[in-house]
């Protein structure tokens, strides 16, 4: 089998020895998400020994620099993306978007050890946990939602004969079709009231209430759009500082 631009790239990853979680739409892929995606996304680890294996797989990929801002810790810690592009010939116009801390995400280190491994191809690859995945597309587009709501059936069609507490509670917590919320709430009534108190859409469930259900979860999609537009505020708005500044001293990428 030919390596696609993605593998060869990971690959590359994996051989440096670069500390990273897949995430993004190519994680989306692998757990069963119909969301389609030529970037690679990646979430480094947030640590100064990190950089030197990220910076000779980037450089082993012929990548350069496609936006601001510069690749440094600093950046990153604060939820910055730095964002690349390959040159090499097997990965000739990949894109890569490298994060430490991406959006939602409390504590980093919890995120790395609840981290999974999928096989693609010959490389065994790390990859961040569903429910924190889900939680990084609770994004400003509509399109992110529904692949969430994508997420959730392709894990409930996975584990449904022998689904343990964790994942009965992470379907009532992340759910977006009305009719799954309904037969969960219906064949798991305590736990759903459990749920309820981090989650009051699933009260509307438990009364069965369908219409109620559709217009909860409308609301809960338009709240955390606004959530996601406070989060970037500051980030997008301290970019384009930088962006000024970079253009004033008459810099070029």
């Amino acid at each position: 089998m030919i390596p696609t631009p993605i593998q060869s790239a990971l690959a590359t990853m994996l051989d440096l020895e670069v500390p990273a979680l897949l995430i993004g739409g190519q994680a989306c892929i692998l757990y069963g998400g119909a969301e389609f995606s030529r970037d690679l996304d990646l979430m480094v680890a947030a640590r100064a020994d990190s950089l030197p294996p990220l910076e000779a797989a980037l450089h082993a990929l012929e990548a350069t620099l496609v936006a601001l801002p510069a690749l440094r810790l600093d950046f990153l810690r604060r939820g910055h993306a730095v964002h690349y592009r390959c040159g090499r010939a097997d990965t000739d116009g990949l894109r890569i978007d490298i994060m430490t801390h991406p959006p939602r995400l409390g504590d980093l280190e919890a995120v790395w050890n609840r981290g999974v491994t999928f096989q693609l191809g010959e490389d065994t690859v790390p990859v961040i946990a569903l429910a924190d995945l889900i939680a990084t597309k609770k994004t400003q587009r509509d399109k992110d939602w529904a692949t969430i709501g994508e997420l959730i059936e392709a894990d409930i069609v996975a584990h449904r004969a022998s689904a343990d507490p964790e994942h009965l509670a992470l379907w009532l917590r992340e759910a977006r079709e009305p009719d799954t919320l309904l037969e969960l709430a219906a064949a798991l009534p305590d736990l759903t009231g459990d749920e309820a108190r981090q989650r009051p859409l699933l009260a509307i469930a438990l009364r069965q209430d369908r219409a109620g259900l559709e217009v909860a979860l409308a609301e809960e999609q338009i709240k955390g759009k606004r959530a996601d537009r406070e989060y970037w505020a500051p980030l997008r708005a301290e970019l384009e500082q930088m962006r000024h500044e970079h253009r004033r001293a008459g810099n070029q990428l």
